[in-house]
């Protein structure tokens, strides 16, 4: 089993719990309030070819699509895809979910005005190969843009056990972010892969929705980023 094998057999497991978590009803209508002003300001105007990479199960995609663009989500785990496709289907032109490898996606060159991902680029492998490929999927003048944290500052064997059965030493070894101490080792891939005017936007308003309706379990209550950056 390949390192991405065991990442997708651990996602594929959480996937109902996770969906569950993000779909709890008394913060829904707040988190889609303030994700969508987050993605609309990231992003070209509405409506553009969006990929969304590590789409889970499909959260940000449903925004997207709620804003206008003509969204493409994928992802490698089984159980997130089969919950995103429900999500999708809920909509009219919904996203177009595909399986889908982040960091080498199968699409030709210049297919996108944007690539997106949220809470992917710490279990990412090779994430300077995969920016530079969603860089090459980029029109003239389009955008990537990553939420993520710094979610294991102090290393991932201090997670959970069955986290660590998946994301055993192997895996961690083979996942340059994982225990980012800073998200400025994400802004460094974006850079390197040639993006220009990469700047990072603190999330304050996940924070504050974060302290009203608490975190997942297992989860520390820290700000979260955005990353972007345009070709």
């Amino acid at each position: 089993m390949t390192v991405q094998d065991r990442i997708n057999t651990y996602w594929t497991g959480r996937a109902p719990g996770y969906d569950d978590y993000q779909q709890r009803p008394e913060r829904l209508a707040a988190d889609r309030e303030a994700w969508a002003a987050i993605w609309a300001r990231a992003l070209p105007t509405a409506p553009a070819d969006v990929l969304d990479v590590g789409t889970g199960t499909g959260q940000v995609a449903m925004v997207l699509a709620g804003l206008g663009h003509r969204v493409t989500a994928t992802d490698l785990a089984e159980g997130m895809l089969e919950r995103a496709r429900q999500h999708a289907a809920t909509v009219a032109n919904g996203p177009v979910v595909l399986r889908g490898d982040a960091v080498d996606p199968d699409f030709p060159a210049g297919s996108f005005d944007a690539v997106t991902s949220r809470y992917l680029m710490w279990t990412l492998r090779e994430p300077a190969v995969a920016v530079a490929n969603w860089v090459r999927l980029l029109r003239p003048g389009g955008t990537v843009a990553v939420v993520d944290s710094t979610w294991f500052p102090e290393g991932l064997e201090n997670a959970s056990e069955n986290f660590t059965d998946h994301y055993d030493a192997e895996v961690r070894a083979k996942l340059p972010l994982a225990a980012a101490t800073s998200i400025d080792q994400t802004v460094e891939v974006l850079e390197q892969a040639g993006l220009a005017d990469v700047t990072v936007t603190p999330l304050t308003s996940i924070y504050e929705l974060d302290q009203r309706f608490g975190v997942a379990p297992g989860h520390e209550h820290q700000m979260q980023f955005l990353i972007s950056g345009r070709r």
